[in-house]
């Protein structure tokens, strides 16, 4: 199963996006947004950006394999 972007709505009137993965796993939440449309907005931006993201490491620790 894909992954996918669920929109939430808190009871203050805050939306969030969160992506989690096949398994169920959450992979990212979103910061707030003031309404749906935004919200959207940010699925979008992610949904586009992320493709060609590249990872930039400021970790103290190194990658242990």
């Amino acid at each position: 199963m894909a992954g996918r972007f669920i929109i939430t709505k808190d009871k203050g009137g805050v939306f969030r996006f969160k992506l989690v993965a096949g398994n169920g796993q959450t992979l990212a939440v979103s910061g707030e947004y003031g309404s749906k449309a935004a919200c959207v907005n940010g699925v979008e931006a992610v949904r586009r950006h992320a493709t060609d993201a590249k990872v930039d490491d400021s970790a103290l620790e190194p990658l242990q394999i």
